[in-house]
């Protein structure tokens, strides 16, 4: 049965759309695997992968910990996959990569969110650094060991692509030197991403500012008189109580969760729309073309300054919160004396890292890869004490 009004599926490709008939393949050559799609192999790879399942017990916002509720990076991943499937049919992409990049956007990701990441960064400096975009790569491309044949997961060049969202300059010359043609070299030229990438960078903003708000407000850190007066939010609450007066004084979460439906609902719209007219009026031929062009994935200017705004709210009440800094810098110690105790004594990680030729790289990938909970428990065994107090 159809619905009027809505496209059939699956829909064709539009023009500028990566066409997976057309990839520009993978490192290691390898047999197409019908009935499926070159990018829907590159996600069933990323489901199946070990560092996929990790993501359940890495945090976002709220260390492991602190309760089994709370976004953590399994469960953003697959909320940003939703989101990036439902505007790739809306503007005819390829939703097959935009679900495979939006699966492994987060693979390279620290323990304890971003806190981890710095930590890595701070003691890697004399080593190259540490970039979670290039550690997401670098887990798809080296680091999983799976197959016989190559190391990683061998995806095709356009999820890679998406998967390096960010990089360094320096980082990018590393990774042209190594692979001229590969994904490192949009940021030597200055060129863009494929449109399938573009609109995972911008589900991805959707998805954490929607549940950082809700994991904010489950946690008592920030309330929804704080939100009052975020304009993006308020509108939506404000429309909520016009349909639904009864929520105002009914307990329980009904007001906050059909508020961020809303909001979401209303930033998916807007992001087909303002895609669509910056679409519309570069007129790409293909895909290629789109690499070529400003970003064309994008939200209205009007709807951009509001979400602006509340990412501004969120990272002075949330992210910089007392109770949230206490925490985060307790992780961050734990990591840096991790990866003191791991240098000292390269033995006490397993043999493949230990015996490593680039010794700190090791420690960096080994690190990177633990969930919350592991990092905790090898801190507690190598240092005897406990990060957290029960």
């Amino acid at each position: 049965m159809n619905t009027p009004g809505l496209p059939a599926y699956p829909a064709p490709l539009a023009p500028w759309a990566c066409d997976p008939r057309h990839t520009r393949g993978r490192r290691v050559p390898e047999a197409p695997a019908p009935p499926r799609n070159e990018h829907q192999r590159d996600r069933d790879r990323i489901v199946h992968s070990t560092a996929f399942r990790r993501l359940v017990y890495k945090t976002q916002v709220f260390i492991n910990h602190e309760g089994d509720l709370f976004r953590t990076r399994l469960t953003h991943s697959l909320e940003v996959a939703q989101l990036g499937r439902s505007a790739a049919r809306a503007l005819q992409l390829n939703e097959d990569l935009v679900e495979a990049i939006a699966l492994a956007h987060d693979l390279g990701h620290t323990p304890f969110g971003h806190a981890g990441q710095d930590a890595l960064h701070d003691c890697m400096r004399e080593h190259g650094g540490f970039e979670h975009n290039l550690q997401s790569l670098r887990v798809v491309d080296a680091l999983e060991a799976r197959y016989p044949g190559f190391d990683g997961l061998n995806l095709s060049f356009e999820t890679r692509e998406g998967i390096l969202k960010h990089c360094s300059a320096r980082n990018a010359a590393r990774l042209v030197q190594a692979e001229p043609q590969g994904p490192g070299r949009r940021f030597v030229e200055g060129t863009q991403p494929s449109l399938e990438a573009q609109l995972v960078n911008l589900a991805d903003a959707m998805a954490y500012n929607a549940h950082d708000i809700d994991d904010g407000v489950r946690s008592g850190l920030i309330t929804l008189a704080q939100l009052a007066d975020v304009p993006l939010f308020a509108h939506w609450k404000q429309q909520v109580l016009a349909d639904h007066p009864q929520l105002a004084s009914q307990p329980g979460r009904r007001l906050l969760f059909e508020t961020l439906r809303r909001m979401l609902s209303a930033q998916m719209a807007d992001l087909i729309a303002a895609t669509s007219e910056a679409v519309r009026s570069h007129a790409p031929a293909d895909a290629d073309a789109v690499r070529r062009l400003p970003p064309l994935a994008r939200f209205s200017a009007g709807l951009q300054a509001q979400i602006t705004e509340l990412q501004r709210f969120l990272f002075s009440a949330l992210y910089r919160h007392p109770q949230v800094m206490h925490t985060t810098a307790q992780a961050r110690t734990a990591l840096v004396e991790l990866f003191a105790a791991y240098r000292a004594d390269p033995g006490a990680m397993p043999a493949d890292f230990a015996t490593a030729s680039d010794g700190a790289r090791a420690v960096a990938d080994y690190i990177a890869g633990m969930t919350d909970r592991y990092a905790l428990r090898e801190h507690f065994r190598l240092t005897g004490r406990r990060v957290f107090a029960d």
